[in-house]
């Protein structure tokens, strides 16, 4: 209520005919001391942000008030977007190399109580200078201000920005701390993504965990003794880590919001680790919740998705589909939807197929 008064207030002062309007009703002329009365009835508080003595005035007020407002505060130009609710915030920073804002500025952004709110924050940047192999860059910074290697989620988030930002092309290389990754737009709107094959060695992931597959490098439904309960892990790089672990009931099989964060910080993965909960529903039909490195619970993680059907198909709990596109793609249902993952037998790389969505867009205050 405090809230809505005080915007009463600050309408006010940038009307030429000062007024407020509501659903319910209108009210025209109300001088600035009138609703400095109003203010002070809501809440005592009301008087330590506004001291007014004198009716409104025209012409200089709208330009006072605006500067009074915005001009102490450092800003950023945003866009909100989202795949299946994994949320992000975009900055446009194509002419720079790095990231234009800091990792402590990027978690503060992605506070939900006190800022825009997301899973992390991505910069759209210039390719490596002199390198005619990439069209631009990627980095995320995660809603505790840390940096993976790279977001399926998020890439796909990227590929709709740039398309949005006039970058008009049927796909898009990406240079990302995890190697390129190609996204493509589809004409339906959504963004089909090569991933690249994944790396299954487990010094590699990295894990500690005792490498247990014929191949004699592959970590695959491994036991792990955790949080006083013993899992069997595999365990899949697709550029950043993951532990997928099979269930047979993702509701009754896991304690989610304290197994979760104490597999992310096992000892037996020294870069922390994405974990991926799995239940498989058909053949070709898997469902999962995932606890993301840095983020925590999210609707949504692409990466995870990619590494959890590689996991499924190794580790005998469905086969590997044949053929190429979306008929040989496994389903996938997470929390925000579903995401389409083909592991292609011919070139072994992995294609991720899902939305993308322009949330909203404007300026944010840093904090």
């Amino acid at each position: 209520l405090r809230c809505w008064w005080k915007n009463i207030y600050l309408k006010a002062q940038t009307q030429s005919e000062p007024y407020c309007h509501t659903p319910d009703f209108t009210m025209k002329y109300f001088s600035t001391s009138t609703l400095a009365l109003l203010l002070s009835i809501t809440t005592k508080s009301t008087l330590a942000w506004m001291t007014v003595s004198h009716p409104i005035h025209h012409g200089t007020m709208k330009e006072q008030s605006k500067t009074r407002l915005f001009s102490s505060k450092a800003k950023v130009t945003i866009a909100k977007y989202e795949g299946l609710g994994n949320d992000f915030i975009l900055v446009d920073a194509r002419d720079s190399s790095e990231p234009t804002l800091t990792p402590e500025q990027s978690a503060n952004l992605c506070d939900r109580n006190f800022s825009v709110g997301g899973d992390g924050v991505i910069f759209a940047l210039a390719p490596p200078e002199g390198d005619e192999t990439y069209d631009f860059s990627m980095r995320i910074y995660n809603s505790d201000g840390s940096e993976p290697e790279m977001c399926g989620n998020g890439i796909r988030c990227l590929a709709a920005f740039l398309s949005d930002l006039g970058e008009d092309a049927k796909s898009y290389r990406i240079n990302t701390l995890a190697g390129p990754i190609i996204p493509v737009m589809n004409d339906d709107g959504g963004v089909t993504v090569d991933m690249g094959e994944p790396i299954l060695e487990g010094a590699k992931v990295p894990t500690t965990l005792a490498a247990n597959h014929p191949d004699g490098i592959s970590v695959v439904e491994q036991t792990l003794e955790c949080n006083s309960k013993t899992w069997l892990v595999s365990a899949i790089s697709m550029g950043n880590p993951h532990a997928i672990i099979f269930v047979n009931d993702l509701l009754t099989d896991i304690d989610f919001e304290s197994d979760g964060p104490a597999l992310e910080s096992s000892p037996a993965f020294p870069a922390k680790i994405n974990v991926e909960f799995v239940q498989v529903l058909s053949p070709t039909h898997l469902k999962m919740k995932v606890w993301e490195r840095g983020a925590g619970p999210t609707l949504a993680c692409g990466t995870g998705t990619c590494a959890l059907v590689v996991a499924a198909i190794r580790a005998g709990k469905i086969p590997r589909p044949t053929g190429e596109g979306l008929e040989a793609a496994v389903r996938v249902t997470l929390p925000g939807g579903d995401l389409l993952i083909e592991w292609r037998e011919s070139n072994n790389k992995i294609y991720m197929t899902g939305p993308a969505d322009l949330s909203f867009q404007g300026t944010a205050v840093l904090k």
